[in-house]
């Protein structure tokens, strides 16, 4: 058994998958979000607490004309496009209101994937109470161009449920009123966390492009749930994939041909989530997955492979057998991996650091409670 273990062939489990998830991180089309405010409406804020690495702050901001600057992180597959200049007289705006214009119309027909605007959002401070005519008319132009959401910032009142109302009655034809507050606020013996961000993150993926989803979800890190879900109906293509690999002809070969499916299942699924992988974590992982064409892989295959050597079994009984196997494993790896990925994300949103060899056990006890659910 020892000599057959020893031919399938060896891989660097820790750099094939740094290299894979590499490579699905830059065939992701980056999802390009406008954001349009006044100064001190709280739109760094916003994003700072919506996207991972407080990308307003650490972010490369080019200048895309006077009034627009494009923000940008290497290893993040999303554009910021930040307005400037709106609170200043209304000759400004109105020099302003014509730049946004012109460069939406120049990128909608450049043709280029990688530039297009996905959607707008326009921040409105709800504790103004108020929206401006120019507001209500450049919105309703907007939302001609490009799925735009109204998202009031720092709703901290029941008035901004008063303003939500009254924009909803404008009939701009926007996607939708997100009310929100970026963070915690404190104030005397008043307290309100954070809150609508989630909503906020949904009922954006729900309006962008299929192609550009998974970059979203990538850039969010509020909405563990949508990561969760998405990362689990990925997992299901692999999992049909690998129940295919008990139909190979050869004997022992299983393991092999696996391989790499999982490797690019567990890429896929750390794109979705955007956790940074650093080769101590990944170690820590993949070890206490028991390795991917490990023990835990050969001792249940090695089985199945024994019906295809004896005459009268055939290859249709093998590779049921073993097909079912390697999709319990697959199975197991996938929300075993999407569990790590979760607490790694929940956590690093709190500003808590856990060690890797407590993600190592935390994923080695979910692995356990998969192969009894599914063996």
């Amino acid at each position: 058994m020892k000599d057959y273990v020893k031919k399938i062939p060896s891989i660097n489990l820790i750099n094939d998958i740094l290299n894979k998830t590499k490579e699905e991180l830059e065939k992701m089309i980056p999802v390009n979000i406008m954001v349009i405010g006044k100064t001190g409406v709280g739109k760094s804020t916003l994003i700072n607490n919506i996207f991972r690495e407080e990308l307003a702050e650490t972010g490369i901001g080019k200048p895309v004309t006077k009034h627009l600057r494009k923000i940008s992180k290497q290893g993040m597959p999303i554009n910021i496009y930040d307005t400037r200049g709106l609170e200043l007289e209304e000759t400004t705006q109105q020099e302003v209101r014509n730049e946004i214009n012109n460069e939406i119309d120049r990128i909608n027909i450049s043709n280029n994937d990688k530039e297009y605007i996905h959607i707008i959002w326009y921040c409105i401070n709800a504790q103004s109470n108020r929206i401006e005519d120019y507001e209500v008319n450049w919105i309703k132009e907007l939302a001609g161009k490009l799925p735009v959401i109204v998202v009031l910032t720092q709703s901290i009142f029941s008035k901004s449920k008063e303003l939500e109302k009254m924009i909803d009655d404008l009939n701009c034809n926007i996607s939708g009123t997100a009310r929100v507050v970026a963070q915690p606020f404190e104030e005397e013996n008043f307290k309100i966390d954070r809150f609508g961000l989630k909503e906020l993150v949904e009922m954006t993926y729900e309006i962008l492009p299929e192609a550009v989803k998974r970059s979203f979800n990538n850039a969010q890190k509020v909405h563990i749930k949508r990561k969760v879900d998405e990362a689990r109906t990925w997992s299901l293509g692999y999992i049909t994939t690998s129940f295919g690999v008990g139909f190979t002809p050869i004997p022992f070969a299983d393991a092999a041909v696996l391989a790499p499916i999982q490797v690019g299942m567990i890429a896929h699924i750390t794109t979705i989530f955007g956790v940074k992988l650093e080769k101590a974590l990944l170690t820590s992982i993949v070890s206490s997955l028991a390795g991917i064409t490990g023990a835990t892989f050969l001792g249940r295959t090695i089985v199945a492979n024994l019906f295809k050597l004896f005459p009268g079994v055939g290859t249709i009984a093998g590779g049921i057998i073993s097909g079912s196997t390697a999709s319990i494993v697959t199975t197991g790896l996938a929300f075993s991996y999407i569990e790590a990925m979760k607490i790694i994300s929940e956590n690093e949103y709190r500003g808590i650091r856990v060690s890797d060899e407590e993600i190592g056990r935390k994923i080695k006890g979910e692995l356990g409670k998969q192969f009894k659910k599914h063996s």
